[in-house]
């Protein structure tokens, strides 16, 4: 049995431990300073630590997954406690394996992941890289299987991962402006306010669907939406006309450049 020990449960760490332990019963420890934390897991089989080094010694895969400006402090503990056959996973953007291997006094058995808040419906993306040699095939699998507990995860090159950020990190952010947006329309021709939000998600639900059920690509996908003088090219047209790729593209790429700045 792999137990995967979790330092902080906050919501990205609780949607991943919820998951994981509905698939992998009996493999999840935890450890949070605000042990009150741990009353939201009673129906759920996990160890619940006092401190960092029992949660060390129960556990063979360590997740950090407290807020990055708390790493260092929680590193600075970890490097004293951690054996070189355990493997210790980052969800953190802008902490670098080569600096986390520095946090934690050349411990080398690293995993960088970047899941994102989908994670708390089952839906989750995360990307993951990790040190060539340093990490085996058997242990990429025990942890993409357990990441996989809610959703996909994404072999990735590190030099990648800031672009990640803007892709999957944050693009929910984005799905819900265009989702708000798209209901504020509505609801300016007369559609009641949830009937609004319900249907403006499930249509962007079901064409993200069409795009991975299908294969095809996006444009084919929307050209056979948009009819010869029809209603949807109009939208179309005047969605080009106001930037709206444009701006799509700018917004990914002004987080795209913070990731950068951060790292």
């Amino acid at each position: 049995m792999s137990r995967f020990g979790f330092v902080g449960v906050g919501n990205m760490g609780g949607a991943m431990i919820d998951a994981i332990t509905k698939k992998f019963e009996g493999q999840v420890a935890v450890f949070d300073v605000d042990q009150s934390q741990y009353k939201k897991f009673e129906a759920s089989c996990i160890l619940g630590c006092k401190s960092i080094k029992e949660l060390i010694q129960a556990s063979e895969y360590i997740v950090l997954s407290v807020k990055p400006q708390y790493y260092e402090s929680v590193c600075k503990e970890l490097k004293e406690l951690i054996k070189k056959e355990q493997v210790v996973i980052t969800v953190a953007p802008g902490i670098s394996l080569e600096k986390m291997e520095m946090l934690l006094g050349g411990h080398t058995k690293l995993v960088r992941t970047m899941p994102n808040t989908p994670a708390l419906v089952g839906q989750g993306v995360t990307a993951y890289c990790y040190k060539e040699g340093a990490v085996t095939s058997e242990e990429l699998q025990v942890v993409e299987a357990h990441f996989n507990a809610f959703g996909r995860s994404f072999k990735i090159a590190e030099n990648q991962m800031n672009a990640i950020v803007a892709l999957s990190g944050s693009s929910p952010a984005y799905g819900y402006m265009f989702i708000e947006a798209m209901a504020d329309a509505a609801v300016r021709f007369g559609v009641p306010r949830q009937m609004a939000y319900e249907m403006a998600a499930l249509s962007i639900k079901g064409a993200c669907e069409m795009v991975l059920q299908t294969k095809e690509h996006p444009g084919s996908l929307k050209d056979a939406v948009t009819s010869p003088g029809g209603t949807t090219i109009e939208a179309v047209a005047k969605l080009e006309e106001t930037g709206f790729r444009h701006s799509v593209i700018s917004g990914m790429t002004a987080c795209f450049e913070k990731a950068n700045k951060m790292s």
